[in-house]
């Protein structure tokens, strides 16, 4: 049991760490995503042209935006976005084709309405944007609890790139982690750009 009674440390942090996401103003929410679209479009052109990435749309105050994925469409690659299966399991994909193509799903996400291509398709992906609530040096990520990309990220190709989008002060000295628990390669944080953290696995 943690002082706070949580018997869970992820759970007192996550609220920890929500509680000041709903704090950021929205002038700092727009200066953090023209950052990280930057920073996304960059990283995606150092790894290459007409990549295939997995992204996510961002719900509530999570980093990230629409123009993100504009922007890396715009530069030739096919986007990726998650589809919430019907039975708790990793993630399926679809792709993604301008705002026009979204409709409300589950959770609270706005959902490609194009063919699902299955949740293998991540092993095709050249790099993958993960969310995050916060990660830290060994590459250890904190989502929100739902499990979803502790099923999915395994599946990734052995060369594709995991970076978790964070704000940047998410990144952390450690936060819980789990054995199952997939570590991220790196973080894109609005500030600094993307750092490259201990070996993901």
């Amino acid at each position: 049991m943690t002082a706070h009674g949580d018997i869970d440390p992820k759970i007192s942090l996550r609220r920890r760490l929500l509680a000041a996401r709903r704090g950021v103003d929205a002038g700092r929410r727009a200066a953090r995503a023209a950052a990280l679209t930057d920073g996304a479009v960059a990283l995606a052109a150092s790894r290459g042209a007409g990549l295939v990435v997995c992204a996510y749309l961002p719900v509530g105050s999570e980093p990230g935006s629409p123009a993100m994925l504009d922007a890396l469409r715009a530069q030739g690659h096919v986007v990726l976005l998650p589809v919430v299966p019907d039975v708790p399991g990793g993630l399926d994909w679809a792709a993604y084709d301008g705002p026009g193509s979204l409709a409300d799903g589950p959770l609270g996400l706005r959902e490609p309405t194009g063919p699902r291509l299955g949740v293998a398709v991540i092993t095709s992906a050249d790099l993958v944007l993960v969310p995050a609530l916060a990660v830290d040096r060994a590459g250890n990520r904190l989502g929100r609890g739902g499990g979803y990309y502790d099923r999915t990220l395994p599946l990734a190709g052995a060369d594709t790139l995991v970076i978790a989008v964070v704000d940047d002060d998410e990144l952390l000295d450690t936060v819980p982690a789990e054995p199952h628990d997939v570590r991220v390669a790196g973080v894109l944080r609005p500030g600094t750009g993307v750092t490259t953290l201990g070996t993901a696995g």
